[in-house]
């Protein structure tokens, strides 16, 4: 449904296309009872409008809020709260059709808690991510943890790490921004088998390990062809540089 107030691509431009889910903590009950989205979105006003448009087209959400302030990177967020049930996946998808019409994606992603790495939003793939219940919940929580980007790079001595769509990036206080395409993440063992090429090991690319050891932090890095591999206590994210 489109409100009266929004026509077909009046955000066209405005939303990123991944969402958030669980990565923000319920305001209106606990985390294991309500299943939160969130939303990117550049400028204020456009924000307050998908803010209504979501809060007045959807009777089963329980809230909708726009974030109290411009972020650091000059965005908004749209916070969404529905009940967390078996209805969930198909709920996010009627959500996500109506925010198609307005905003002229085609196709939205999602993000489970603060992984690395999106997936396209599916039902297929809301219902294997998405805990429908408490057990369930506490269950995906324990398991979100390896694959956090803020718990992997929780020992950084970056001052600010930014995690939008598929990129990632670091930078220090007196600092270049550093940023990478995030390729994958899993265990090590995951990762390696998923990254192919061959171990660079010429003076050029050990330069560039040591540099992002010294800038980004302590990690055991490995590049293999272009692309870097970070681990931390047995777990992995390969990551090109951009």
């Amino acid at each position: 449904m489109i409100n009266e107030s929004l026509r077909a691509a009046d955000l066209r431009g405005f939303i990123k296309k991944v969402i958030e889910i669980d990565a923000f903590k319920s305001k209106i009950g606990d985390d294991e009872d309500i299943v939160t989205m969130s939303f990117t979105v550049d400028h204020e006003d456009p924000a307050k409008d998908l803010e209504n448009f979501i809060e007045m087209g959807f009777d089963f959400v329980l809230d909708a809020d726009v974030s109290p302030g411009e972020l650091d990177d000059g965005t908004y967020k749209v916070y969404v709260e529905i009940e967390r049930n078996r209805h969930v996946p198909e709920q996010i998808l009627e959500i996500l059709d109506g925010v198609k019409k307005i905003s002229g994606i085609e196709n939205f992603k999602f993000r489970y808690f603060k992984n690395f790495k999106s997936q396209d939003a599916t039902e297929e793939n809301l219902s294997a991510a998405i805990p429908l219940d408490k057990n369930a919940y506490d269950a995906a929580t324990e398991r979100s943890k390896l694959d956090n980007f803020q718990e992997f790079f929780i020992n950084s001595y970056a001052d600010d790490i930014k995690l939008l769509d598929e990129s990632i990036s670091f930078q220090r206080s007196h600092g270049d921004v550093i940023a990478f395409d995030i390729v994958t993440s899993g265990t090590r063992q995951e990762v390696y088998e998923e990254v192919q090429g061959p171990i660079m090991l010429e003076s050029s690319s050990m330069a560039e390990v040591m540099f992002l050891s010294k800038y980004i932090g302590n990690y055991n890095i490995t590049k293999v062809s272009d692309t870097f591999i970070f681990e931390h206590r047995g777990w992995a994210v390969a990551l090109k540089r951009k």
